[in-house]
């Protein structure tokens, strides 16, 4: 499981991992992707409550970008990974790696046993994505389309992310980078839409909704029935004002 935070979100990623944790009898051991900006104080505090966790530094993904995707071979890539903090979700778990890896958002909070990810981190067989509440990919269905050869699954969501390493064609994925960005600009959802382009035609491990819920609305959101949460866009308040506060009283073990 990987997770890409800094010092503006590691509280988040300590909520997140913490409350997995409490619905699964599986020893989790996070991998923590530096963004750069996480410092000593806060390795330390994530430490104190995932014991289990290992750090990636800012260094050593840096070298790893400098040798398997040079900026002069990858531009849009590089450009992308300085600027665009949400691809780094994307290159630095899977960069130069083997295996299947579960990325995850920070802005994640878990109230049920989840099922569904225990039985696929157990025999991972295809990727996992959750679902939006809308298609948001950032570019048009045609270009989308004739990239990926063929029509994208709808509502492709990337807070829960299974992808294998091996799959991965980085020069494929450089050019449907800059195909993006040349024909139709930078979008915000450029990473979710790689993804969906990734994904096309396989049969995918789907998260349902109900349980795994973006951008939970009332009564729900205050409720937290369902197994997941992701607090995308407005329903960030609910997180902030209320439902973070459901694991500060938790007894320890």
């Amino acid at each position: 499981m990987h997770l890409l935070t800094g010092k503006r979100f590691w509280d988040q990623t300590a909520f997140c991992v913490f409350s997995l944790q409490l619905h699964t009898d599986r020893p989790l051991h996070p991998i923590i992707n530096d963004d750069g900006s996480l410092g000593a104080t806060a390795r330390d505090n994530l430490r104190r409550i995932i014991p289990a966790c290992r750090f990636v530094g800012i260094r050593e993904i840096q070298e790893n970008l400098g040798s398997l995707l040079p900026e002069d071979r990858y531009p849009y890539f590089r450009d992308r990974w300085l600027h665009y903090p949400n691809i780094r979700k994307l290159i630095d778990p899977h960069l130069g790696s083997k295996g299947w890896k579960l990325v995850i958002d920070s802005d994640l909070l878990f109230f049920k046993r989840p099922h569904l990810l225990i039985d696929w981190s157990a025999q991972p067989r295809a990727p996992l994505h959750a679902i939006d509440v809308h298609t948001s990919y950032g570019y048009s269905g045609t270009l989308l389309s004739k990239l990926a050869g063929q029509s994208l699954e709808k509502k492709v969501n990337v807070g829960l992310c299974g992808l294998k390493s091996d799959d991965f064609n980085w020069d494929k994925l450089k050019y449907r980078c800059a195909e993006l960005i040349t024909r139709e600009k930078t979008n915000y959802y450029l990473e979710q839409a790689l993804v969906a382009m990734l994904v096309a035609g396989q049969s995918c491990s789907i998260a349902p909704a109900n349980d795994y819920v973006t951008l939970p609305q009332l009564p729900e959101a205050l409720e937290c029935g369902a197994v997941m949460h992701h607090y995308v866009a407005e329903s960030k308040r609910w997180y902030v004002q209320r439902d973070w506060r459901r694991f500060t009283d938790v007894p320890s073990s």
